[in-house]
């Protein structure tokens, strides 16, 4: 037993009274009395009190009345006997025992991440076709949801469903599905107008959605691009206009038309979640419309095109996929094709010519490639040279200007030396002069010196009558003289006797010389 159960039982008031004999006074009767009646009341007080504290409620039954029918579940009206429509919340409510018990039961709480659905316990039955209670007077699931809280739900009334929100993630939209409502008033359409049952042309977008799942079903389609090649894990080809067989292979990029999601769901889709659409536009709309492209195409083309056009081939396969996929919904983005594999018979000699070819183009760029760098490198080159350039212009104007400075200053040394040789030319000239004229002096008194002795000699010749030769030896005799003080000498033969022999021999008066 819980503690509801406790609290919901009532135990009987009793008081117990000593007897009178053992009263002591008739104040002692009389305080009894007043205690009996106080207590009594109490009692009663008590039994009437229906006392819900915070988070309960309090669920009457009624014990007295009209009886139920057998198809009533619950009290029409408060005269009937059984469970009551009416609770009692929190609070101190009264309520005669007689007539009534009660339950004192927690309230019903939904949790943060939940939604709550109410069933209806009782009512008329749903008519066939109906899923929804559409009023009070019917059970079964009621519209709408109880959002995350407390309610004070009578659980004989409803039972309280939990379900979780509906979350569409990005990139996917939900489509919905009336399970209730009227019918169409075109049974053959595929979307339905708001409202009425069937799937709806509205889609969810990406969000939370608070949804009753037994009204509406939320199908999750995914409309981001999607990828899947076209052959893999089987052949994809067809057969050429000379009769080979082709084999290649696609990346077929595609996602589900935003606008058309609803659409594309009931036309393809065999999973009601939608989790296997992808595949469903893959086999029923992609696959087959890629395949009667490439054999109706390479049926009118040579095995051999399809070596060195590739290219005009992908454009049209491109544009076709994208035109009749387009028509039911279904969005390519991209149609690649990654790879051709003709016939060995033409491809061998074909590849190889492209390999000549490409490595032609690759001997060419190499060409390109060192004619490049070889203009690159006279660029670089070049800035060397304009640099070292400026580097020589630099060097030879610090050099002229260097040699301008030694110019100016040597031409004011040389200027300076001119100045002092122009001095001292003038100096020398100066000192020339007297030089000359002293030796001209000179000379004068020399020559007057000399002018005077050979006017003395002239006089002294005369003296000896103009014989000079006599005059010559008087003058040798005088400064021989007075040097010798005795001589020894042999005067026949002796040497020096003849030196005084031709000094004493005179000559023929005869002889004289002639003035």
């Amino acid at each position: 037993m819980n503690d509801e159960s406790l609290l919901s039982m009532r135990r009987p008031f009793s008081v117990r009274i000593p007897p009178p004999s053992k009263w002591g006074s008739g104040v002692s009767a009389l305080i009894g009395f007043g205690l009996c009646v106080v207590l009594g009341g109490w009692a009663v007080y008590d039994q009437f009190l229906i006392e819900v504290s915070t988070g309960k409620m309090a669920i009457l039954i009624r014990k007295t009345g009209i009886d139920l029918n057998n198809s009533d579940e619950v009290a029409p009206s408060e005269n009937h006997k059984g469970v009551q429509k009416e609770i009692l919340l929190e609070g101190r409510h009264y309520r005669n025992p007689y007539h009534y018990s009660w339950q004192i039961v927690s309230q019903t709480e939904i949790a943060s991440e939940n939604l709550g659905v109410l069933v209806r316990l009782y009512g008329d039955e749903l008519p066939p076709g109906q899923f929804l209670a559409e009023n009070d007077s019917q059970k079964g699931v009621v519209s709408g949801v109880k959002l995350p809280g407390r309610y004070p739900i009578n659980p004989h009334l409803y039972t309280v469903l939990r379900v979780d929100p509906v979350t569409i993630d990005a990139g996917f939209q939900g489509v919905v599905t009336n399970l209730s409502g009227s019918l169409a008033d075109n049974p053959n359409v595929i979307l339905v107008p708001a409202g009425k049952r069937g799937v709806q042309d509205q889609t969810l977008r990406e969000g939370t959605h608070l949804i009753n799942p037994f009204e509406q079903r939320i199908s999750k389609v995914d409309c981001r691009s999607q990828r899947f090649n076209l052959a893999e894990n089987k052949e994809f080809g067809f057969p050429s206009q000379d009769g080979f067989w082709v084999s290649l292979d696609a990346i077929i990029e595609f996602r589900v038309d935003p606008q058309r999601v609803a659409e594309v769901y009931v036309m393809f889709n065999e999973d009601f979640n939608g989790n296997a659409i992808a595949e469903e536009l893959i086999n029923k709309i992609i696959l087959p419309n890629a395949r009667g492209f490439c054999r109706m195409e390479g049926s009118n083309t040579l095995a051999k095109d399809f070596i060195g056009g590739r290219g005009e081939f992908q454009t049209r396969f491109q544009q076709e996929l994208e035109i009749e996929c387009s028509k039911s919904g279904v969005e390519i983005v991209q149609a690649l094709i990654t790879r051709i594999i003709p016939p060995s018979q033409i491809a061998t000699p074909i590849q190889e010519r492209e390999i000549a070819k490409q490595t032609e183009k690759q001997y060419q760029q190499q060409i390109l490639q060192q004619e490049s760098e070889k203009r690159q490198r006279v660029q670089e080159e070049t800035v060397l040279q304009r640099q070292a350039l400026v580097v020589a212009e630099q060097d030879v104007v610090k050099i002229t200007t260097a040699a301008l400075r030694e110019r100016e200053v040597a031409e004011i040394k040389a200027e300076e030396q001119l100045a002092v040789a122009r001095l001292k030319q003038a100096a020398a000239k100066d000192k020339a002069a007297a030089v000359l004229s002293r030796g001209q002096a000179a000379a004068e008194v020399e020559q007057f010196n000399n002018q005077a002795e050979a006017a003395g000699w002239q006089s002294a010749v005369a003296a000896f009558g103009g014989d000079g030769a006599e005059y010559a030896r008087y003058v040798l005799i005088q400064k021989l003289a007075g040097s010798y003080q005795q001589m020894m000498v042999n005067t026949a033969d002796s040497p020096l006797m003849k030196i005084f022999e031709a000094m004493i021999s005179r000559p023929d008066q005869s002889e004289k010389p002639s003035k």
